[in-house]
């Protein structure tokens, strides 16, 4: 949802966040009864949906998995390349809930070093290969597997395995009582630079064995999401084409395939669309624990438009 006015203190704590002016742009979610404070402005998405703990799902994007449910209550949608140059999401939530999401797969080296700049958030994933595991018990996060946190997932019968089972976000948070509450990490929020975009309707993001595509609506003012050419009822306010270092890691799957290695940390460009055009941009995170700067080619914060944030990390 969008907020157009707020009270004075609001506005006030809006402004010291970094989210900017008027102008702001995005499409429309549907509230899922988180417990956030509905008077506070979100970090992820700059909505007034309020504030509350950081659940991160990894999600199957096969295409067995579609249509994945819970993603339109997303604040952030990470798309990641997996084994084979197939796809999966990191999807973020915080202060807005669906009552299920999935379907949930397991989880990956990458999400360890991307996680880290949300505090200690709590993870729901299906499950790890063994020699992953002592590094994801190393890392700042809770864990919340169906072993850990069993009455929080169930696995549908109308879907065949791996790609039947979901989670319950609030079930999930409730066995995760230390998640860290959503806070910044550099996301910022308003008016789009004055210059330097480019009108565009349509961009298409590939990984070697996945494709995205983003239909800009003019009408509703959002993108409009398809997945290897195959229309959802997705709609991000702002999508980040984000150019990173994929590498292979030391793990591989069951086949022998290995699992890439996508590095968030560093610097390089990226690529923002909102409002119907695309700018062109840097990125920048010179570690871990911190957040993820967006800037112009000169330097200017690159803001972004209200709503549903989409990034994919892919290579360049």
């Amino acid at each position: 949802m969008r907020v157009r006015a707020l009270v004075a203190g609001v506005m006030l704590s809006v402004l010291l966040a970094g989210c900017g002016g008027g102008g702001d742009s995005g499409g429309s979610r549907t509230e899922g009864g988180g417990d956030g404070d509905s008077t506070e402005t979100s970090p992820f998405t700059g909505e007034g949906t309020g504030t509350g703990p950081v659940l991160a799902v990894k999600v199957d994007n096969a295409p067995q998995a579609r249509p994945q449910v819970g993603l339109g209550d997303a604040d952030i949608v990470y798309a990641e390349q997996v084994e084979a140059g197939l796809s999966r999401f990191l999807v973020i939530f915080s202060g807005t809930l669906p009552d299920e999401v999935g379907p949930v797969r397991s989880a990956r080296q990458s999400d360890l070093e991307l996680l880290r700049q949300f505090g200690t958030p709590a993870l729901a994933y299906s499950g790890v290969q063994s020699a992953l595991q002592p590094e994801l018990d190393d890392a700042r996060l809770i864990q919340l597997t169906p072993g850990t946190a069993p009455e929080a997932y169930e696995r549908l019968t109308d879907r065949e395995a791996p790609h039947n089972l979901f989670g319950r976000p609030k079930e999930l948070l409730a066995a995760a009582p230390d998640a860290s509450d959503a806070a910044g990490i550099g996301f910022r929020f308003g008016d789009a630079p004055a210059s330097g975009g480019r009108d565009t309707s349509e961009e298409t993001v590939s990984f070697p064995a996945a494709s995205f595509g983003f239909s800009w609506s003019a009408a509703d003012g959002h993108w409009k999401v398809s997945l290897d050419g195959e229309g959802t009822d997705l709609t991000p306010a702002t999508v980040v084409i984000q150019h990173v270092s994929i590498t292979q890691s030391e793990f591989h799957d069951s086949s022998g395939a290995f699992t890439p290695f996508t590095r968030t940390t560093g610097e390089g460009t990226a690529l923002v669309l909102r409002d119907g055009k695309a700018y062109e941009g840097r990125w920048s995170r010179p570690d871990a624990d911190s957040g993820t700067d967006f800037t112009t080619p000169d330097g200017e914060p690159l803001r972004f438009a209200t709503g549903q944030v989409w990034v994919l990390l892919t290579e360049g």
